[in-house]
């Protein structure tokens, strides 16, 4: 099977030759996701608990136009301009993954695009139907 690549409704139009997000070999490679309205403005400027909380929506959505959802994530990336950061991204990824916990890695940037972005997140999952064991 060919790659395919995926862009739900309701998000930002990619800037640039990149997709949302691509499916391939069974597994869903999801592009850094910015806290960004389906119009490209910020969400929750100044607030990385509203930030994070966005992106996780935004990543559950695409998630589920592919035929997945969050309980087949194994794979996060987290991009921080400020590992203070990390506190209020891990309250919200203790709501979300609860039980199941993906692997996952944090680097610090020096900036991303956007004025106030404070964090980006890319993942990898599963189709739903290779359930994660």
């Amino acid at each position: 099977m060919m790659p395919r690549a995926l862009c739900p409704s309701g998000l930002s139009v990619p800037v640039g030759p990149y997709s949302h997000a691509v499916l391939a070999g069974g597994l869903i490679h999801v592009s850094g996701l910015l806290s960004l309205d389906g119009d490209g403005r910020l969400v929750g400027a100044g607030d990385a608990v509203a930030q994070a909380r966005h992106i996780f929506g935004l990543l559950e959505r695409i998630l589920a136009g592919s035929g997945s959802d969050l309980r087949h994530v194994v794979k996060l990336t987290f991009f921080l301009t400020d590992l203070r950061d990390r506190f209020a991204l891990n309250q919200v990824r203790s709501e979300i993954f609860d039980e199941w916990r993906p692997a996952s890695t944090l680097v610090q940037v020096a900036g991303l695009i956007g004025d106030g972005t404070l964090m980006e997140i890319e993942a990898i999952a599963t189709l739903a139907e290779s359930p994660v064991s």
